[in-house]
């Protein structure tokens, strides 16, 4: 089945130069349709009645059977172009223009036209993403069949036909955006039904790797309370707060408190306990070796920007190529990380995308942002114009100027990158049915 055409009524005839292609109006009811050809004997204007064109529609899905329309226009949504069935008594000669979304008529002789509509049903992503698939396959494979937007799947190529797809990131990486996607995946637990602690989210395909955020925060329990990083229990406001854990249990950690650079801690992450302790060491033992083996070790861009008045896409160009502090690394490797500034911009509904990060509180990029949890929490991306700032998520949903000393106590969510083998073992990507993988 054939993607779904978007068939726009125009009010102009387009004329194609030095051909004998008829261009068909949009409106049906058009008394004429206008064509030149290069043909002397054919006169360049010639006047072809609307009742030389019937429009057939399916009348159930691939149920083959079709009915006369009296329609006025082409159909809006929910048909597709049936290229084989429609035909011309006389021999002409139908297509789909896709650059005029119109339909096009080679000819050189007046003719009477069928022109066949068959319903269009969307393609679920559930239809290929099935027990046995590769996880990162499938979500490239339904997007190359459905297309931008559909499952609130983008990828992101530069080249994508919607609002601000000059922002993307350009990375051929497949991200999901929007009001609550159905990319929710159980990790850590074969259980019938999957406990909240275990569910995660897919930020998108990179590559061949699945790359996931857990989808609450973490408490004590995950992340331990040793290192010099771990600062009790997260007191920031709460009011937005949109998950279900209790409050009292959200653990909140210190990005950095190394103090031998700064009273207010520091922004080079490869001396932050809470890396190396909480994250890689005491919730990489929380998550056990069966899952541990689907994880794969990472390569974390550690570049510094300078201002949050930065786009999605600025802050991805800054995160691989930009210096931190001094001279801090800018890359470290490991298997569990922290979003990026990027991954959280470019999980908002695509027209945000041309807006800076700091911007984001806006109501309307928040309810349409579906990584946006309510709290404050970290990044990975430090400030670069000093020593101990780190960019982080207010709990409004934009990021502060570098303000945030990395001594701070914040909310955490680990993120980490699957390895390219992993396989699906059911699940359809919801919060009560979330994606289940082969271990």
């Amino acid at each position: 089945m054939e993607k779904p055409k978007k068939l726009f009524i125009f009010s102009g005839i387009v004329i194609c130069l030095i051909t004998i292609t008829l261009v068909i109006i949009n409106s049906v009811n058009s008394d004429k349709v206008i064509y030149e050809s290069d043909n002397a004997n054919v006169s360049d204007n010639r006047v072809i009645s609307s009742n030389a064109l019937t429009m057939m529609y399916e009348t159930e899905y691939q149920s083959g059977e079709y009915q006369i329309s009296s329609d006025t226009t082409w159909p809006q949504e929910g048909y597709v172009f049936n290229e084989e069935l429609s035909a011309c008594e006389n021999g002409s000669e139908l297509s789909w223009d896709d650059e005029n979304k119109s339909i096009l008529m080679q000819t050189n002789t007046s003719d009477k036209c069928y022109v066949y509509f068959d319903v269009y049903v969307p393609p679920k992503i559930t239809d290929i993403c099935i027990s046995g698939a590769n996880l990162a396959s499938c979500i490239k494979e339904f997007n190359s069949i459905a297309g931008d937007g559909a499952e609130g799947i983008y990828y992101h190529d530069g080249q994508g036909n919607y609002e601000n797809a000059n922002q993307e990131a350009g990375d051929n990486s497949y991200r999901y955006a929007g009001v609550n996607p159905n990319n929710y995946v159980c990790f850590g637990t074969t259980a019938s039904t999957c406990p909240e602690n275990n569910l995660y989210r897919i930020i998108g395909v990179f590559k061949d790797q699945i790359k996931l955020i857990k989808a609450d925060y973490t408490t004590s329990d995950m992340l331990g309370t040793d290192g010099r990083d771990y600062d009790g229990t997260y007191s920031s406001p709460t009011s937005n707060y949109k998950g279900s854990m209790d409050e009292s249990t959200i653990a909140a950690y210190r990005w950095n408190y190394d103090t031998s650079v700064s009273t207010l801690g520091s922004n080079n992450w490869t001396t932050s306990e809470f890396n190396t302790i909480n994250l890689n060491t005491n919730y990489w033992n929380y998550l056990g070796s069966t899952w541990q083996n689907l994880i794969a070790e990472t390569t974390w861009h550690l570049g510094g920007m300078t201002s949050n008045g930065n786009t999605a896409k600025a802050f991805y160009d800054g995160e691989r190529n930009n210096a931190g502090y001094g001279s801090n690394p800018t890359t470290y490797t490991d298997e569990i990380g922290l979003m990026y500034p990027s991954d959280y911009g470019y999980a908002a509904s695509p027209d945000a995308w041309a807006k800076t990060l700091s911007s984001y509180s806006s109501s309307t990029i928040t309810a349409n942002n579906w990584m946006y949890m309510g709290l404050s929490e970290w990044t990975l991306t430090p400030y670069s114009s000093g020593s101990y700032n780190v960019f982080n998520v207010n709990h409004l949903g934009h990021f502060l100027n570098a303000r945030t000393s990395a001594n701070f106590g914040f909310a955490a969510r680990p993120v980490f990158y699957l390895e390219s083998n992993v396989k699906l073992s059911g699940g359809s990507g919801t919060s009560s049915d979330p994606y289940r993988l082969a271990v």
